[in-house]
């Protein structure tokens, strides 16, 4: 799966079709709660955009891994949360508003933090003389174009359009859904022969970037005194990342299967992780709200 229809057309085409989806289930209150509990959502926004980044480059500078699984690593902790935290929050009795503010804003601001850390990935992990390279600014457009935008427009038909937008919605979800299990798939069609490899090289990073996200985000929120329902939100809102962005980046902008390995691994396990979550999360809450 070199720079082909799947990773120039069909994978942007899914990343936009999730984001046009989280957008169709915005509103504007969505954003106007930063003022109403603004210590949990500048909690989560530093976890996601800054913590997490440096977990996954600690854990690709401790684990032994090729240099570009280590990139692919550290492009999936770069990325913000997506529509299946949003989900999982829900049925883990979370904080579902949020979890949807949460990644509302951190999809803003790792349209700066995704190139800058992935830039620095390159740079350590492969070296000055890599043939591989992320410009800056049009990769931060890129970033714009096939994330914001998107959500953008699912906004403004949600607010115009209201009824119509949430059938639109659940449909949104399907096709993407859809899409990204064949992106997925062809791309360990075409790594067949490296993926007992790959899964044995990545798998256990996998979890540890799983379950430390998790645990960093829940425990950042115990430490801040927020409330269990917020905790739980945070731990998956950290420890659920878009993993369809992370394999448009690496597969699509620096067109390296290999390196998208991570990503594809990632977006089959964080559902693992993430069941435990709920399942944890609705023992935590009932026992709080019926203290």
């Amino acid at each position: 799966m070199q720079s082909s229809i799947f990773t120039v057309v069909l994978l942007p085409v899914a990343l936009a079709i999730v984001m046009l989806g989280m957008g169709l289930s915005l509103v504007p209150e969505d954003f106007r709660r930063i003022t109403r509990y603004p210590r949990a959502v500048a909690v989560g926004t530093v976890c996601q955009c800054l913590v997490l980044p440096l977990l996954g480059a600690l854990i690709a500078l401790v684990m032994p891994m090729e240099p570009v699984m280590a990139v692919g690593l550290v492009v999936v902790a770069v990325c913000p949360g997506g529509p299946s935290s949003n989900l999982m929050t829900y049925l883990a009795r979370g904080d579902v508003a949020l979890s949807v503010t949460l990644t509302a804003v951190s999809s803003i601001v790792t349209v700066v933090t995704i190139p800058l850390f992935t830039h620095l990935a390159l740079q350590y992990f492969l070296g000055e003389g890599a043939a591989i390279a992320l410009p800056i600014g049009t990769t931060m457009l890129q970033i714009v174009l096939i994330t914001l935008l998107p959500t953008a427009v699912g906004m403004a038909i949600r607010h115009h359009f209201p009824g119509p937008a949430r059938r639109l919605e659940k449909q949104m979800g399907r096709l993407a859904g859809g899409l990204l299990a064949l992106i997925i798939l062809l791309l360990f069609i075409r790594e067949a022969p490296k993926l007992p490899g790959f899964l044995a090289q990545m798998g256990l990073a996998i979890a540890l970037l799983n379950v430390l996200a998790m645990l960093a985000g829940f425990l950042a929120g115990r430490l801040f005194r927020l409330p269990v329902a917020q905790q739980v939100c945070l731990a998956i809102e950290v420890g659920i990342q878009n993993g369809t962005l992370a394999i448009a980046i690496t597969a699509g902008l620096l067109n390296n299967p290999d390196m998208a390995v991570p990503a594809a691994v990632y977006s089959l396990l964080m559902y693992v992780f993430g069941f435990g979550a709920v399942l944890c999360g609705r023992r935590l809450i009932p026992a709080v709200r019926g203290a």
